[in-house]
């Protein structure tokens, strides 16, 4: 199995990607639409929002309810990433030795984090 999707660029920095049956325009500059880097934090984050609510299920903290993730990506001197961080909120009650054990399944399940360098792992605040 792979997944595979066709990305257009006409002219500049504007780039169209086909997805299935989905188009979505990212632009680098921001200015037409998300850049690639909110992309990435958007894909992660909503990687991350499956495994946060099965992992809560495998280690006992039940229904989450809502689920707000704010990811930050912070930036270096070059414009790429340098760290990304992940403030959780849910409307669950989870004690804080749930939690962990909650952040360590979802690490494990989502793709996104597992496709990205270790150094680039979100800091994960529940």
């Amino acid at each position: 199995m792979s997944k595979n999707v066709t990305t257009t660029s006409e002219e500049g920095y504007v780039a169209t990607t086909e997805i299935r049956d989905f188009d979505v325009t990212l632009d680098s500059g921001g200015e037409e639409g998300p850049d690639t880097l909110e992309s990435l934090l958007a894909s992660y984050a909503s990687c991350y929002v499956p495994a946060l609510r099965v992992g809560a299920k495998q280690r006992d903290a039940g229904e989450l309810g809502e689920i707000t993730i704010e990811a930050t990506g912070e930036l270096n001197d070059d414009d790429k990433l340098a760290s990304i961080h992940f403030d959780i909120e849910t409307d669950a009650d989870v004690d804080e030795e749930t939690a962990s054990a909650v952040v360590e399944r979802a690490n494990e399940l989502c793709k996104v984090h597992d496709a990205l360098k270790s150094d680039l792992h979100a800091e994960i605040s529940f």
